[in-house]
């Protein structure tokens, strides 16, 4: 396969469910400025370079006229899981995703017009704790059956087998569908993943967190944005796709990687006691720093992508660069 420039894509309408957060807010961002028409529905519209539509998510409204005629159609809906696995959490964050994505097939199905590719948020998460191999989309092994895995880790694996299942069981013949398996998207501004390791580093907390083997699987924020074109782009592209940097690595590496990008040469380690103690105090789950996802993008390699930062070290030279700037 040839490789690709985003210049193949013409303007386009592209609808963006729940596409408000940290992430949704940079590819809108970026398509608006490749050209796009873009279109965020959201729970509560705000002042955007880009159209905000209300829409709560759960039922059939005038946001429905948006997806009519749209070219594009990019489901991020769901509810943050950087929280506690309480009763009441578990409920939203299931329901955010499942509910939603049934939800939109349903509407999807019955346009006059649909949009020629929906792209549906997934997860990494779906795949195994893998300490001895690559998962890539053709010999990944899914989760949910490791002995011992504890009970957040089965939860989260069971939520993504659920939200694929609802998003794939209702046949849309004019939509060609793909699901974002999704590693942690790095991005230089506050809030986000980045935002937190960085402020350990910079406080001298950076070191190896748990024993150190767990795989990190990441990508930086600019080949997001890009392989989301490329599957825009790319009509021969259906079904899973790994969204991850090509090269995952072990936590021990990551975060020495991020203390030089910011210069400072060591970090206290965090044993894995203690992660649990801080994730705790923090309303989060340790699941996020302990689960070990050595996720590969085998799908888009083949299709001939090419990474802008497919190794972290440069990756987050790039990124610490940025913050830098944006503080100036």
């Amino acid at each position: 396969m040839g490789t690709y420039s985003a210049a193949v894509l013409r303007p386009l309408r592209i609808v963006l469910p729940g596409g408000s957060g940290q992430v949704g807010r940079m590819l809108a961002r970026h398509l608006q400025q490749s050209g796009h028409h873009v279109t965020i529905l959201t729970r509560g519209p705000y002042t955007a370079p880009w159209q905000t539509v209300h829409w709560d998510g759960e039922h059939i409204g005038p946001w429905t006229e948006h997806l009519e005629g749209a070219d594009v159609c990019i489901n991020l809906s769901g509810r943050s899981v950087n929280c506690r696995y309480t009763a009441a959490n578990r409920q939203a964050i299931y329901q955010s995703r499942i509910h939603t994505t049934r939800l939109l097939n349903h509407v999807i199905a019955g346009l006059a017009e649909p949009p020629r590719v929906w792209l549906n948020a997934s997860t990494a998460t779906i795949y195994r704790h893998a300490l001895d191999r690559p998962m890539d989309e053709a010999t990944g092994e899914l989760g949910g059956n490791e002995p011992c895995a504890p009970d957040a880790w089965n939860f989260s694996i069971r939520v993504a087998k659920d939200w694929e299942a609802a998003f794939f069981q209702t046949s849309t013949p004019r939509t060609r569908k793909v699901a974002l398996r999704s590693a942690i998207i790095f991005s230089p501004t506050p809030g986000g993943a980045f935002a937190w390791l960085s402020n350990l580093a910079r406080i001298g907390l950076g070191g190896t967190q748990g024993n150190g083997r767990q795989f990190v699987s990441w990508m930086h924020e600019a080949d997001f944005a890009r392989a989301v074109e490329f599957l825009i782009a790319r009509e021969d592209i259906a079904g899973p796709i790994n969204l991850a940097a090509p090269n995952p690595l072990p936590n021990r590496e990551f975060m020495a990687a991020l203390r030089d990008a910011w210069d400072m040469p060591n970090g206290l380690p965090a044993p894995a006691l203690i992660v649990e103690l801080a994730a705790f105090l923090l309303r989060t789950e340790s699941e996020l720093v302990l689960k070990s996802r050595r996720v590969v993008p085998g799908r888009l390699l083949d299709a001939g992508f090419q990474f802008t930062f497919p190794e972290w070290p440069n990756a987050a030279q790039d990124l610490v660069r940025q913050w830098r700037h944006r503080d100036d």
